[in-house]
């Protein structure tokens, strides 16, 4: 279970320039986006329980998300080599970003303390931003149903 997070970034905000290395092993920012929804999910850890549900459930809609002009972008603390298995056998067609210097993940203020069967420790959280093609923020899901989820978020575009 995790600890209540006091996220800094609100609706409306501009939302935080970011680059990564992706799976594919190219190198995005979220500037190669303008003018583009861009779903911007962060989750704790690749090929866990809740993170391949979540996966899993954006993959099996993506070519709805392709279809309505939306970016969808994974985001985690693990490696590229740990996101390209995930992607590998999951068969994830949309990009995963290794953030292991921890600079997306504090810009979007989604690192913080969780416990888990008592037990404290730091990591990320399972929130999703939607950045309006303007670069602002127009959605926070601060608590997320991993196998609902994607179909949530295709509903409010």
């Amino acid at each position: 279970m995790s600890k209540e997070l006091n996220l800094k970034l609100k609706e409306g905000d501009g939302a935080p320039a970011f680059s990564a290395e992706t799976t594919s092993g190219e190198k995005v920012s979220l500037a190669d986006f303008k003018r583009k929804h861009v779903v911007l999910y962060f989750y704790p850890r690749d090929d866990t329980p809740g993170c391949t549900k979540e996966a899993c459930a954006f993959r099996d809609l993506y070519e709805s998300y392709k279809h309505k002009g939306v970016v969808v972008l994974g985001v985690s603390t693990d490696s590229i080599k740990s996101h390209e298995k995930f992607a590998t056998k999951f068969k994830l067609p949309f990009p995963l970003l290794a953030d292991e210097d921890r600079r997306i993940v504090n810009a979007y203020g989604v690192w913080g303390e969780k416990r888990f069967l008592g037990r404290k420790y730091m990591g990320a959280h399972r929130i999703t931003f939607l950045i309006g093609p303007d670069g602002r923020i127009k959605r926070i899901w601060p608590k997320v149903k991993p196998e609902k989820h994607a179909a949530e978020i295709l509903a409010e575009i």
